[in-house]
């Protein structure tokens, strides 16, 4: 059986995370469209707001 991709909004949310967690600058976002842009930088600003606060691992 095939296993089924993960939705890619979904997939640009993880990403901007891991970016996130790693200091990467908001500005290396890698999406252009809108919705995919959008993710990203939600996972981004989650991560942050995680390292900000002492809870990242």
């Amino acid at each position: 059986m095939k296993r089924q991709k993960r939705d890619r909004m979904e997939r640009a949310q993880s990403r901007g995370y891991q970016a996130g967690l790693n200091g990467r600058s908001s500005d290396t976002c890698p999406y252009q469209t809108m919705d995919a842009r959008m993710n990203w930088l939600g996972g981004w600003r989650d991560a942050r707001e995680e390292v900000q606060s002492g809870r990242a691992k």
